[in-house]
């Protein structure tokens, strides 16, 4: 997502710095014609504007209140925009520990996966001090498709958890007619072409039915173990309100299923090879019949 966000500020014309552990990320914006920074204290202190994508809760907690982190190196009046998917506590937990610095925190979570992000195809939910945000709505409109202000603090995240409870299910139903369709020996790219023209088209059908057509999930746009840290924010989410979301729950043993079948670091379309290996279907088998 960063590396996203950097390509797009640039050919934009923002002045761009960047920090990231790993050094091929730093040398890869140092090539795209930004600024890599030898430390994230570097970017803070230099940067009116700040931008935070994290994928865990440890990577929060180096980033913001770690040595050298935001809240003790950023000068007054910076604004972050937070677009990291975390439990709204920890959200509510950097905005105020960052004003205690007189930092103003943004709630900016993303709607996209990786891809999307990478052909600026993604949507922003902007949360947060009105001022604040208006400081930052060019920044943000400057490496996404959409940007919606959706009023107080944490809305965004709320909107995100919706948003992702959406994805889950979509992503698995996805997966669900691909396999129905392979079953009933039917060409995929066929099923793809036709669905995606139809009624019972989908965002995650559009994006990720290409990764199950081909059955290669390497290239992962979302990594199976890093949105199983999204599916326990959205079960506690809705637990705490009490909120029912039964076909949510009914997703939920396939991702887990996919993650203990080894594939923590593939694609989450990866769950069409969890249906597949249910359904019994060999796909090398398959090719062979219909060549002959």
């Amino acid at each position: 997502m960063g590396g996203a966000f950097a390509r797009h500020l640039l050919s934009e014309g923002f002045a761009v710095q960047g920090y990231d552990i790993d050094p091929a990320r730093r040398a890869a914006l140092k090539k795209l014609g930004g600024h890599p920074a030898a430390s994230a204290a570097a970017v803070t202190r230099n940067c009116p504007i700040l931008v935070t994508s994290l994928p865990s809760l440890k990577a929060v907690d180096a980033a913001f209140f770690g040595a050298g982190g935001i809240v003790a190196t950023a000068k007054r009046g910076t604004v972050v925009i937070e677009t990291s998917t975390l439990p709204l506590a920890r959200k509510q937990e950097i905005r105020e520990r960052c004003a205690a610095k007189g930092i103003t925190v943004l709630d900016c979570p993303v709607s996209g996966t990786g891809a999307q992000a990478a052909k600026r195809d993604i949507a922003i939910y902007a949360s947060g001090e009105r001022k604040a945000y208006d400081r930052a709505e060019a920044v943000l409109k400057g490496f996404s498709r959409s940007v919606y202000y959706c009023g107080e603090y944490g809305n965004g995240s709320k909107l995100k958890y919706v948003a992702n409870l959406l994805v889950t299910i979509h992503n698995l139903s996805t997966a669900e007619a691909m396999v129905l369709g392979l079953k009933s020996g039917l060409d995929l790219e066929l099923v793809y072409k036709v669905i995606k023209d139809g009624a019972g088209n989908s965002r995650m059908f559009e994006v990720r039915g290409p990764l199950m057509i081909a059955g290669d999930y390497s290239q992962a746009t979302m990594k199976v173990d890093v949105y199983k840290k999204d599916i326990d924010i959205i079960e506690q989410f809705a637990a705490d309100l009490h909120c029912p979301v039964p076909l949510f729950e009914a997703s939920k043993p396939f991702y887990a299923a996919a993650y203990a079948q080894g594939r923590a670091l593939e694609d989450t379309a990866a769950v069409c090879a969890v249906l597949e290996q249910m359904a019994g279907i060999d796909r090398k088998k398959q090719t062979k019949k219909r060549r002959k």
